[in-house]
């Protein structure tokens, strides 16, 4: 059932938790679902192997952010990330939009009726192993992600996904998280939080 409202599902995790392969999984078994779309990221980060972003300059991502073209922004490990503000368009013609998003940004919003979190976990010997597999940081950024990792809390999110075992299970979590109807609760309330 399509929410009236819509919704904004941030999805969130440490370094190497495996957020990115867990949406990508979700998104590849939902595509047929014109009622869940799974925003793309603008980053100030060139491209890896990988990596779902779009590319953008400091300065453009700047220009970006000072004529309100982004509906949420936040930096993390010295980099910026947004989303555009085209995608406000979908919650507000009632549809979930999906959000690769940071958990220092998720946890510093203000509470709003239309945005979940869900939290991707999985433990620490697991975290630093899957980061070198993947090979994109230099050891010392590799260290300062993990400790990074320790130093934030978890989530008090609307869905935690542990992440330890087959994607496909993480996967079809998260799949079955977004098909679900999720209408938004009077817990939160909404007072331009993005």
């Amino acid at each position: 059932m399509t929410n009236p409202q819509g919704l904004w599902v941030l999805v969130c995790g440490a370094s190497g938790a495996g957020k990115d392969s867990v949406i990508a999984w979700a998104a590849q078994h939902l595509e047929l679902r014109n009622d869940i779309v799974f925003a793309r990221r603008m980053v100030t980060r060139a491209p890896h192997p990988g990596s779902d972003h779009d590319v953008v300059t400091p300065s453009d991502f700047a220009a970006l952010a000072a004529s309100h073209a982004l509906a949420w922004q936040w930096e993390a490990h010295g980099f910026q990330y947004g989303i555009n503000a085209h995608y406000a368009n979908d919650v507000a013609a009632g549809r979930t939009v999906v959000v690769n998003g940071s958990r220092a940004h998720a946890a510093a919003l203000a509470p709003c009726a239309q945005v979940r979190v869900v939290q991707i976990v999985a433990d620490a010997t697991l975290l630093a192993s899957r980061m070198a597999q993947r090979g994109r940081d230099a050891p010392d950024d590799m260290a300062r992600r993990l400790a990074r990792n320790a130093r934030l809390p978890d989530l008090q999110g609307d869905c935690t996904i542990l992440n330890h075992g087959e994607l496909a299970q993480a996967g079809r979590q998260l799949a079955d998280y977004l098909t679900r109807e999720t209408r938004p609760t009077p817990r939160r309330t909404c007072a331009d939080s993005y």
